[in-house]
């Protein structure tokens, strides 16, 4: 197993594991994913993102072929190293591959194993550097089936095309917001790591003019029954739904309101109240009301009171009719 598979910057433990696990099948395994996943202890969700990488990086290819008789069948190809689409074909298919070792004798099993060692006391070669912000592959959210064409997994943090100029505070209130989509809505489960990634465009929203609610609206409305992939997902929209950056006009505007709203001194808004107070009262109303919290709690609390009264008075009243109406009758 080459060293670059356990310092992969992109692979999780998870997926280090299934891999690992793989190539240190015998030559006569027949082994599915799945079925390693399950031996492994891996659960469905970490099962389900460690294959996204396994494919978003190469490791791991599978197609779903209909054969003479119409049924289908999965074949599933597992590499010591990273291979394109068209090299996974011509292992599968025993052909040459241009120059790229293949992992595993294409013969009758459906996952390859590592290559053989030919030379003897030959340790691994130290590892070539790896560069940490290499972008992954797009992500496409909700493409297939999730066991048929997974989704590559979410791009890192270098990959995120909100621009550098965003506040870290708008930042940190993208990922407050983001996080709480997150909790309340359960196809958009995401990971720490996929709020961290996304919280710079949802930064970006915020810079833009945009608020919370926007966000949220945007996120949730019209998603389909089931989503494979909430962290592809959440960046397209923030990415295809983000509002046109204001113009300049309209920036000074909002600058100038701003700058009022600061100034302008907090008892300007403030109205007093028109309860029985032995003082005035100031209070600062929310839809032109004239009375404070605690008055309109208190005639909200006689409001009650009179309409049990009432309803108490009512009572009574019918059930003396009902035993005057039955004294009649008796007599």
């Amino acid at each position: 197993m080459p060293n670059e598979i356990t310092r992969h910057p992109r692979l999780s433990s998870d997926a280090v594991r299934l891999l690992t696990w793989q190539l240190s099948l015998p030559e006569s395994a027949d082994q599915p994913l799945s079925e390693t996943a399950s031996r492994a202890g891996i659960k469905k969700t970490g099962f389900m993102r460690a294959k996204r990488q396994l494919t978003a990086e190469g490791y791991f290819h599978e197609w779903r072929l209909q054969g003479a008789a119409g049924r289908w069948s999965t074949t599933q190809l597992i590499s010591n190293v990273p291979l394109s689409e068209e090299d996974a074909v011509a292992v599968r298919d025993g052909r040459p591959t241009g120059g790229i070792p293949a992992v595993g004798g294409p013969g009758g099993r459906s996952v390859g194993h590592p290559q053989k060692n030919t030379k003897k006391n030959n340790p691994n070669p130290p590892s070539p550097a790896v560069d940490v912000a290499a972008p992954a592959p797009d992500e496409r959210p909700g493409q297939g089936r999730e066991g048929d064409q997974p989704s590559p997994a979410p791009a890192p943090a270098s990959t995120a095309t909100a621009p550098s100029t965003v506040p870290a505070p708008l930042v940190e209130r993208g990922g407050q917001a983001l996080a709480a989509v997150s909790h309340s809505e359960p196809r958009l489960r995401l990971s720490g790591q996929d709020v961290r990634v996304l919280a710079p465009l949802a930064g970006d929203w915020l810079q833009r003019g945009a608020t919370v609610t926007d966000i949220r609206e945007a996120l949730t409305q019209w998603l389909p029954d089931q989503v494979h992939s909430p962290a592809g997902l959440v960046r397209d929209r923030l990415t295809r739904k983000r509002p046109a950056a204001p113009t300049f006009a309209e920036q000074r505007a909002a600058d100038r309101r701003a700058a009022e709203a600061q100034s302008r001194p907090r008892v300007a808004d403030m109205r007093e109240c028109g309860g029985d107070h032995n003082q005035p009262r100031l209070f600062l109303p929310v839809d032109g009301e004239s009375l404070c919290p605690s008055c309109r709690c208190d005639g909200a609390e006689a409001s009650v009171a009179g309409a049990v009264e009432a309803a108490l008075r009512g009572g009574a009243a019918i059930r003396g009719l009902l035993r005057a109406r039955t004294a009649g009758v008796t007599a």
